[in-house]
């Protein structure tokens, strides 16, 4: 093994029992997960099988804490990098799956971090030994886009022992695939986490049993140009009872923990896996055109390494600091890293599309997948708004690390 900086053997940062695991997830990518990625973006259906892959392989619970049978990553278990890095090889094969399996993950992370014993003993049983996924959901925009007539929003009402639950959430990733959603609701009125400031301190998350008969999926919203995959529909909630005990933590106590922190940066994993598998063809395409002499591919092609080397060595940083307890610095540095990978890695896949020419975005080449996913993700947030974020830090401004405007 090399160092990211190509200058010779290096420790590699992640442990030898987490390296196994690794590397098997990577074969599975590979050979699998691949393959399938097309044909799901074509359908834009649910990677089930993928999933079922990961559950037979026992990775499905890796951010489950070992002590309810999981692997124990992620920051919640100060062993974040092995987490990312299997982000970043799931992206490379797939940007979509990578999305689904980032809530599906997050969610867990949420539970480890919030849930009482006995929420944490059912849930993580669920997907340990039943294959259980889950998804978190936010998104209630504030108004219609042009064209469009229908008004997203949540209403909370108390009842006897729980709530009712009306109204809908748009960008529901993994909607027709997963068995239980974290929802963050205002009980307040309509409005997602990130559009009031009101709703911070009363904020909650309450887990929903998805196979409810009052919870509808409406799949005539979601027809985007990329991460087709993912399937985050509309869903609407027809007065849908959640219990009490699906409370998890206290209300507000996910602005208050800054959680989203810890998965802005996450995200960024995903980014440079489409920025590896866009690199991986485009060396392929170079070597077998012979254009390995030409001085303008080089300088791309040394371009393109360079930013992925950097993008490593972001993520890897960030994890450190997660794991080290320095949490403050953590989450101001999950958003620069967020905001430097984004940009390395869509300058990466165009360096491949320039490089290769106009046949790069032919299928059977996956580069015209990863551009229309990439370009369609890294507007999860706004990048303007992200750098304005680290910029009122740096000069001690008042911010909020978890969530920019949309």
């Amino acid at each position: 093994m090399t160092d990211d900086l190509g200058h010779g053997p290096a420790r590699d940062p992640v442990a030898g029992g987490d390296r196994v695991v690794l590397d098997a997830v990577a074969k599975l990518a590979a050979y699998n997960f691949a393959p399938r990625a097309e044909e799901y973006d074509r359908r834009a259906v649910f990677p089930a099988e993928d999933f079922d892959d990961l559950f037979s392989g026992g990775f499905l619970a890796a951010p489950v804490p070992r002590e309810h049978g999981g692997l124990g990553y992620g920051p919640q278990q100060r062993n974040t990098l092995p987490l990312w890095e299997m982000t970043t090889t799931l992206a490379k094969a797939d940007l979509s799956l990578a999305r689904c399996w980032e809530g599906h993950a997050n969610a867990l992370v949420l539970i480890d971090a919030l849930a009482g014993p006995e929420q944490k003993r059912h849930w993580f049983t669920g997907v340990v030994e039943h294959g259980e996924k889950w998804a978190a959901w936010s998104g209630e925009p504030q108004a219609p886009k042009p064209g469009e007539s229908g008004r997203f929003g949540t209403m909370l009402t108390p009842v006897r022992s729980g709530w009712t639950l009306r109204g809908s959430k748009a960008f529901a990733t993994s909607a027709t695939g997963a068995q239980w959603a974290i929802l963050l609701v205002d009980p307040a009125g309509p409005g997602g986490a990130r559009h009031s400031r009101e709703a911070h301190g009363k904020l909650l998350l309450l887990a929903c049993d998805l196979s409810d008969p009052t919870v509808t999926v409406d799949s005539s919203w979601w027809d985007p140009i990329g991460m087709r995959a993912t399937v985050s529909h509309v869903v609407r909630f027809h007065d849908t009872f959640v219990p009490r005990e699906h409370l998890i933590g206290r209300p507000g106590g996910y602005f208050e923990g800054h959680w989203q922190t810890a998965f802005i940066p996450h995200y960024a994993a995903s980014f440079l896996g489409g920025a590896l598998a866009a690199n991986e063809y485009g060396l392929a395409y170079l070597m077998r055109q012979g254009k390995g002499g030409d001085p303008h591919v080089q300088q791309r092609v040394g371009s393109m390494a360079v930013n992925i080397d950097t993008a490593r060595l972001w993520l890897r940083y960030v994890a450190g600091l997660w794991d080290e307890g320095r949490v403050e610095e953590a989450r101001i540095a999950g958003s620069r890293a967020w905001h430097v990978i984004e940009h390395l890695a869509e300058e990466t896949v165009h360096h491949v599309i320039r490089a290769c020419g106009a046949r790069s975005l032919i299928r059977p080449s996956p580069v015209e997948r990863i551009l229309r996913d990439l370009t369609f993700y890294e507007l999860h947030d706004n990048d303007d708004d992200v750098l304005a974020t680290i910029g009122q830090a740096v000069l001690g401004e008042q911010h909020d690390p978890s969530f920019h405007r949309p």
